[in-house]
């Protein structure tokens, strides 16, 4: 088994988990939040067990209000794929997937008349469905990908204007989804620790 919960990303001159967002967590879940990776600039990643929070994008706003600055939010599923939601302040929100395939797979809508969800996983109609929903996460990359580089420019760095190489990252499949996270976060500029 994988790696499944959160992994905050934002920029304080403290330790980010003194923000207030936090705050309301049981001490022993915050005993156990990891300094997963920190980054020059006070950039860094908290990991969390996953479904601490019935609104991660609450806590996403509450991050971003507390630091007056860009933050990210990855939920991690597994290991296998993972929604990455980021915000600025007083800004638009951007939401991406890591490794598409899995999402796809993942998220498939299963239809109403299936008795057996374990052996519609097997049949043809099911690897269509995948095909059709891996098409539909797959239109929003380009989209997602300028406003993760806008999003980064507002975090104050200076990304490359070509969407390309955060597409590709948006595209590439079979990698730990957290890997694929930093990957991402390095893509965009954001200092490597």
């Amino acid at each position: 088994m994988g790696f499944s919960g959160e992994l905050v990303f934002g920029r304080s001159g403290q330790e980010l988990l003194d923000a207030p967002v936090f705050g309301t967590l049981p001490q022993e879940v915050r005993d156990a939040a990891v300094a997963w990776r920190v980054r020059p600039g006070g950039w860094r990643t908290l990991a969390f067990g996953h479904g601490l929070w019935d609104d991660p994008d609450a806590v996403l706003a509450g991050l971003v209000e507390w630091t007056a600055a860009p933050a990210c939010l990855a939920t991690v599923f597994d290991s296998q794929v993972a929604v990455v939601k980021g915000l600025v302040p007083g800004g638009p929100d951007w939401q991406a997937y890591l490794n598409q395939d899995a999402a796809a797979r993942l998220w498939v809508e299963e239809p109403d008349d299936v008795a057996d969800g374990a052996a519609w996983t097997s049949t043809p109609e099911f690897a269509e469905a995948v095909v059709h929903a891996r098409a539909e996460i797959d239109t929003a990359v380009p989209a997602a990908a300028e406003a993760a580089l806008a999003w980064a420019k507002a975090a104050g760095l200076s990304p490359e204007p070509d969407p390309a190489p955060v597409e590709h990252v948006l595209r590439t499949t079979g990698a730990p989804a957290e890997a694929l996270f930093t990957t991402l976060l390095d893509t965009l500029g954001f200092p490597q620790g």
